[in-house]
């Protein structure tokens, strides 16, 4: 078996304990270990990481991008899901 029929993995790594995990890129390996133990060496080098996630790529499913009207569009019809009608006060920051 080669590198290239090795199944593909994403990777997420979360850069310091209360943040969320970010996707930081995809490896091919051939079993989880190996796949967490590359993620670390690749995307963790500098020590950028406190947790890394890894998944095989065939387990995401997406939605697709040509379909973004269709597929979001309900959400549009409820303007209450967006704070827009409120006034942020001066001293409020990173809301």
């Amino acid at each position: 078996m080669t590198d290239t029929d090795w199944p593909l993995w994403e990777v997420f790594v979360r850069s310091r304990r209360g943040l969320s995990h970010t996707h930081a890129g995809s490896l091919h390996a051939p079993d989880a270990e190996l796949a967490l133990r590359n993620a670390r060496d690749l995307y963790t080098r500098r020590g950028e990481g406190v947790s890394l996630w890894v998944v095989p790529s065939s387990a995401v499913t997406a939605s697709s991008p040509d379909e973004k009207d269709p597929f979001f569009e309900p959400a549009a019809d409820k303007p209450y899901r967006h704070p827009t009608f409120y006034e942020i006060p001066e001293g409020v920051r990173h809301l």
